[in-house]
């Protein structure tokens, strides 16, 4: 499994979201040109298809809905299919990184898709809020053509805020949401930690998932870690307080950002799924 060093900055040490936009802040106030969020919020890995395929082949994935037209990977479960769980990434790597969360998933009998954002992977576009949440309700809305039964939407950090654009968009559509180590705006988590910035007027990006689930009413089961420090818990907490629908909030003890996965085991899991799936 490779684990993201930073899913709401980087990938690698030090490099994290705050410090970027502290070198953000510094050149605009120096008089450079205003730089895009985009260049200190996305941080794709970006080998060929042909990589992709072949490491995806060895951990049992294969490309959805197909090599042509990628939009991510694909493994069902071996035994009875529950439902659809589409899974959008944190900020850095791309999805076939993200193999594990299929390991875990299609145990419990869902049927994983590990979707790829534009501009990550093999795949062509350009980063940003409108383009990633539009790509995202393209990828929901072939999921549900291509699939029977319920669609669980699930986002990661960055991944948590394009999942909740996404459901805006098409509320109807989702069974229910999966939100890990997630924020209720960008900017919150911006102002953490860097307060003394104009970060209203720095990001482009606002990723306002407080407003963009105020229209759901289904199941929101939300995963926050303890010691996050790159995402506080206290603004999943303010995203879990302000959901209407059925909600259940998971604390994961001594956790932080890239390592709450190791200290969950097998029946949490299920817990975690059978709440999903109204079990």
């Amino acid at each position: 499994m490779r684990q993201e060093t930073l899913q709401c900055g980087a990938m690698g040490a030090g490099r994290r979201l705050a410090l970027h936009l502290a070198v953000l802040v510094l050149m605009t106030l120096g008089g450079c040109t205003l730089l895009q969020d985009s260049q200190f919020l996305y941080f794709p890995d970006n080998p060929p298809l042909a990589v992709v395929l072949a490491e995806a082949r060895r951990d049992g994935l294969v490309p959805w809905p197909g090599e042509d037209d990628y939009r991510g990977l694909l493994r069902e479960p071996e035994g009875p299919v529950r439902g659809t769980l589409v899974l959008f990434h944190g900020n850095a790597g791309h999805a076939g990184h993200r193999n594990w969360y299929a390991d875990v998933f299609t145990r419990l009998g869902l049927r994983v898709i590990l979707a790829e954002y534009p501009a990550y992977g093999p795949r062509t576009g350009k980063v940003g809020e409108d383009a990633l949440v539009a790509d995202a309700s393209e990828t929901l809305a072939l999921a549900r053509s291509q699939f029977q039964g319920p669609l669980v939407l699930a986002g990661e950090s960055l991944g948590a805020g394009v999942a909740a654009g996404a459901v805006a968009r098409a509320p109807g559509d989702i069974a229910a949401l999966l939100l890990i180590t997630p924020w209720n705006t960008l900017e919150h988590v911006a102002r953490h930690h860097y307060p003394w910035a104009p970060i209203g007027w720095i990001l482009r990006d606002r990723y306002d998932s407080v407003e963009n689930l105020r229209g759901f009413r289904g199941p929101v089961a939300l995963v926050i870690a303890e010691r996050d420090n790159i995402v506080p818990a206290d603004f999943g907490r303010a995203l879990f307080t302000g959901l209407a629908g059925p909600k259940r909030l998971w604390v994961i003890p001594g956790a932080g950002h890239n390592d709450w996965m190791v200290r969950v085991d097998t029946a949490w899991w299920q817990s975690l799924t059978g709440f999903l799936l109204g079990e």
